[in-house]
């Protein structure tokens, strides 16, 4: 199911404060679709001036299409900004973990950090651009956008299962499953060592699973944060597996771009 932003900002940094400046919804992919896509999102906004939008993007990949060409965004290591001003719209369809793999062709490492037009990273998409540019340039309502975009999507999807979908389970499983906090536990649920199941995320994810794991551990931080006014910092590093407060104010402070503690006082 997907949730509304609400219920779940994880990834959009001080969201009470972004989501004063535009709006977001989510749509669910149609069955079939769902093997590889999580949600398709919309963004409005209407500013009088411009607006700094941070964000920790998932270990996934967004295809995001506006006014102008659309673009392939692979795995995002670090924080990610997006600048709004004016009016406009931009909807985007974010993968599940591994999703892109099997329409990408090759290792997802190959993009982490990288961002390419639609008709460079995903050409079988290049043909429903100008509709969907169209779209939202016009007042089509964004169930309708979003199901363009999976109308164009469905015929891609491959029959067969995909060796990348046991890895989209495992990403999908560090993610649900908080007690999961080493990367050898990762590997034991899954059945693989731990060299096959590193392999296996650099090729189908593009990155690390010790990556994926501490990232979901700091948007539990950030999302307890933004929600929660008297956060015990010493309480909640031991909740997440950290050593101690020191050791999440530090991962914290790298990932976020500030410590834990204003973070939640700005949010």
């Amino acid at each position: 199911m997907v949730e509304p932003v609400e219920r779940d900002s994880r990834g959009i940094l001080h969201p009470n404060a972004g989501l004063r400046r535009f709006e977001l919804t989510r749509y669910p992919p149609s069955p079939g679709v769902d093997r590889f896509v999580d949600r398709y999102w919309l963004v409005s906004w209407d500013l009088p001036d411009v607006h700094e939008q941070h964000v920790l993007v998932h270990p996934v990949v967004n295809v995001v299409f506006d006014e102008g060409p659309g673009m392939v965004s692979g795995v995002q290591t670090q924080r990610f900004t997006r600048r709004l001003s004016g009016r406009g719209r931009a909807l985007g369809v974010m993968f599940r973990p591994g999703g892109f793999r099997p329409f990408l062709g090759r290792s997802m490492a190959t993009i982490t950090d990288q961002v390419h037009p639609v008709a460079e990273g995903f050409p079988a998409l290049h043909p429903v651009e100008p509709a969907l540019a169209e779209a939202l340039a016009g007042d089509t309502g964004g169930a309708e956008i979003a199901a363009m975009l999976d109308d164009a999507l469905a015929p891609l999807v491959p029959d067969s299962r995909q060796p990348s979908e046991d890895t989209t389970a495992l990403a999908e499983l560090a993610a649900r499953d908080r007690d999961l906090r080493r990367v050898e536990d990762l590997a034991a649920r899954g059945g693989v060592s731990v060299r096959q199941l590193q392999r296996a995320f650099a090729d189908h994810i593009g990155v690390s699973p010790k990556w994926v794991l501490r990232r979901y551990r700091i948007y539990d931080a950030a999302e307890r944060a933004a929600r929660d006014e008297s956060v015990d910092w010493a309480e909640l590093a031991a909740d997440l597996g950290y050593a101690d407060q020191a050791h999440l104010t530090r991962e914290f402070t790298a990932v976020v771009g500030e410590p834990p503690g204003r973070y939640a006082r700005r949010s």
